[in-house]
C-alpha cells in the first residue's frame, strides 16, 4: 500500500500543478521524521488531496467516519485514513491518533471539524488540542488558499482556480494547556493567510 500512496501523491500533484497552478511554500519546514501533526484550514473536499500532494513524507488523515461507508470512495479513504466523529471524537479515536504519532507518523488534521464556506478559520474542536498535548508531537500549521473557489461547497466539478499551500514553523506544545494550544495554533494558521 505504501507504493500506492506515492503513485496517488504523484498523480494528484501533477493534476493540481497543471490544472490549478499549485504553489507550495515552506514544505521544508515539515520535519522529515518523527510524530508530527499538520493542521490546516478546511474549505473544500480538495483540501486533504492537496495537503497529501504537497508533503514530502507520507501522511495519515483523520477522516469523517461517514466517508468510510461510501462505495468505492470508502475503500480509498480507509487506505490512508482512520475514522473520526465530526461532532464528538471518541476516546478510542484520540488514543489511535496518539498511538500513531508516538509511532512516528505524520497526521493531517482539519481542526475546524468541517468545511468553512469562506475558507477562513473557525473554532477548533477540543479533541485536536487533547491529541496534540497527549502525544507531545510538534504541530505544523498550514493554510490552503483557493480551494473555496476551485471546488466550493455544493460544487461537483473542480474549476481551474489557482491554489496555494503554505506551511509554517513547527510549534512545540508540550508545556501548553489545551486552551493555550488552540489559541496558539489558530494564531499561527491565521498568520499564514495571505
Amino acid at each position: 500500500m505504501s507504493s500506492c500512496y506515492w503513485v496517488f501523491r504523484f498523480v494528484f500533484y501533477v493534476f493540481f500543478k497543471l490544472f490549478n497552478r499549485l504553489q507550495v511554500f515552506n514544505e521544508e519546514k515539515v520535519p522529515t521524521e518523527g510524530g508530527v501533526i499538520v493542521m490546516s484550514n478546511h474549505a473544500s473536499y480538495l483540501d486533504p488531496l492537496l495537503i497529501g500532494a504537497s508533503l514530502r513524507r507520507r501522511a495519515t488523515f483523520m477522516a469523517r467516519k461517514g466517508l468510510f461507508k461510501v462505495p468505492l470512495l470508502g475503500s480509498f479513504v480507509s487506505a490512508f485514513s482512520f475514522p473520526v466523529s465530526r461532532t464528538k471524537p471518541l476516546p478510542s479515536t484520540i488514543k489511535e491518533a496518539v498511538k500513531r504519532l508516538k509511532r512516528g507518523e505524520l497526521i493531517v488534521m482539519f481542526p475546524q471539524g468541517s468545511r468553512s464556506m469562506s475558507g477562513d478559520l473557525v473554532d477548533m474542536k477540543r479533541g485536536v488540542s487533547v491529541i496534540a498535548r497527549l502525544s507531545g508531537a510538534d504541530v505544523v500549521p498550514a493554510f490552503i488558499e483557493g480551494t473555496d473557489k476551485a471546488l466550493p461547497i455544493g460544487a461537483r466539478i473542480p474549476k481551474p482556480s489557482k491554489i496555494r499551500v503554505k506551511f509554517g514553523e513547527p510549534i512545540s506544545i508540550a508545556e501548553y494547556s489545551d486552551e493555550d494550544i488552540s489559541s496558539r495554533i489558530v494564531k499561527e494558521m491565521k498568520g499564514l493567510k495571505p
